[in-house]
């Protein structure tokens, strides 16, 4: 038999746009590439479409998407979770346009037909018109397969995929470490905020381990912050690490002391959060409490990528949703204490403000940077993105390769995972 022909792209079989040290700058820039990744990446991998708190009741949902493509993610009577096409089976109009919220079916606007939570079709206008060529049974909202991890729902399309916590690998590791932030209490998502920037959704993956450019594009956050959280911040050239996780998967760590956030309870309290713990003491909290409520207030030490489209980051999620190829939108979703401490969800939801939020320090910054690699990547017509930064001294570990904790490797694993899906 003959193998599959790959397509070509800027005169390049679409494998070759990728090496060990470098990436086409047409990856950005072509829109037949991106389209390419819509049906060879995003319908066939495991992506994320939703934390569990989110559809945490009977008829709670979300809608989201997977590449392009408009899913449902809802919870129904028996608490099972289904990731459902957002399209009626009739005339393909949406059943759903509000981003959440709780119901007990769904409606198509245009037609009237109705699905029950599961997305079995429930009933249809007028059914005798049909006489006997319409079986409900036949017609059900089409459903991807759904598993989770640590509250992480993913869904794929395909049915004979590996397991998540296969494709997960080692990265469950860090999930779970990730999720110690609830500090005793389960992690909730509190609210996220949408922005869309002017350039391709591989930008924004690769930004989440680049710890590179912290210390110019964040100049003016570090300027904002205390003498002792601004010397936490300088990691650059520091003890931290990037390790390529397997699947495209890579975790960034800037503050090896903050991994495991039940260790080093008994440091001193930081001079930002002392205000915090003395609340804390007065509801009555116990000291062993306070400490661990307000070490986890602060956020992991890490940045964790889970390709293709979110990251764990510090204390939010970021969620990638790509639009077109130079078009990407950015969800960026707050993490609380579900049933914590009033004080330490506020304190959550400042530190987030300052940094992620809209009007913080982070995000414009970040946007801004993203916008001007798409405007650059137009001029030129064959020419490459550097990624071998930290390449030499890359070494082998447990769970894959690392290198110094401003290295590309976070890179190199994304692009290693979007070559073998694009030449799959």
């Amino acid at each position: 038999m003959n193998a599959p022909v790959q397509p070509v792209f800027f005169q390049r079989p679409v494998g070759d746009l990728v090496r060990e040290d470098r990436a086409h700058t047409s990856l950005y820039t072509d829109p037949a590439i991106f389209e390419q990744e819509m049906d060879r990446i995003f319908r066939n991998t495991w992506v994320w479409v939703a934390h569990e708190s989110e559809v945490a009741e009977p008829g709670s949902f979300k809608t989201h998407f997977v590449g392009r493509e408009p899913v449902i993610v809802v919870r129904d009577r028996k608490q099972q979770i289904h990731v459902l096409l957002n399209r009626c089976r009739h005339r393909a109009a949406t059943v759903c346009e509000h981003k959440k919220g709780k119901t007990a079916s769904f409606v198509c606007p245009y037609h009237g037909w109705s699905y029950a939570l599961d997305g079995s079709l429930r009933g249809v206008p007028s059914p005798d018109s049909y006489g006997q060529c319409l079986d409900k049974g036949d017609y059900p909202l089409f459903g991807l397969r759904v598993e989770s991890y640590a509250g992480m729902i993913f869904a794929t399309f395909r049915d004979d995929i590996e397991p998540l916590a296969d494709y997960l690998g080692p990265a469950r590791k860090w999930m779970d470490l990730f999720m110690k932030q609830g500090a005793g209490y389960p992690i909730k998502v509190g609210g996220e905020h949408r922005f869309r920037f002017p350039g391709n959704w591989k930008i924004q993956l690769e930004n989440t381990t680049d710890a590179y450019h912290f210390p110019l594009v964040h100049k003016s956050f570090l300027s904002s912050v205390d003498a002792q959280t601004e010397r936490m911040l300088d990691f650059v050239g520091g003890p931290g690490f990037v390790e390529d996780l397997g699947n495209g998967h890579s975790v960034m760590v800037m503050i090896p002391e903050l991994i495991d956030l039940e260790d080093h309870l008994d440091d001193p309290i930081p001079e930002r959060f002392a205000e915090l713990a003395a609340e804390l003491a007065a509801e009555g909290h116990s000291d062993e409490q306070v400490r661990r409520i307000v070490r986890a207030v602060g956020g992991s030490g890490f940045n964790l990528n889970l390709f293709p489209n979110i990251a764990c980051s510090m204390a939010f999620f970021r969620v990638l949703q790509p639009m077109s190829v130079n078009e990407t939108e950015i969800h960026h979703a707050v993490l609380t204490m579900d049933g914590g401490p009033a004080a330490a969800n506020r304190a959550r939801l400042r530190l987030h403000e300052h940094f992620q939020g809209p009007m913080g320090f982070g995000t414009p910054d970040d946007s801004e940077a993203w916008e001007r690699v798409q405007k650059g990547a137009q001029a030129g017509k064959d020419l490459w993105i550097l990624l071998n930064r930290g390449l030499p001294g890359e070494r082998i570990t447990e769970d894959g390769r690392a290198s110094d904790v401003s290295a590309e490797t976070g890179m190199r694993a994304a692009y290693r995972e979007w070559k073998k899906l694009m030449t799959a």
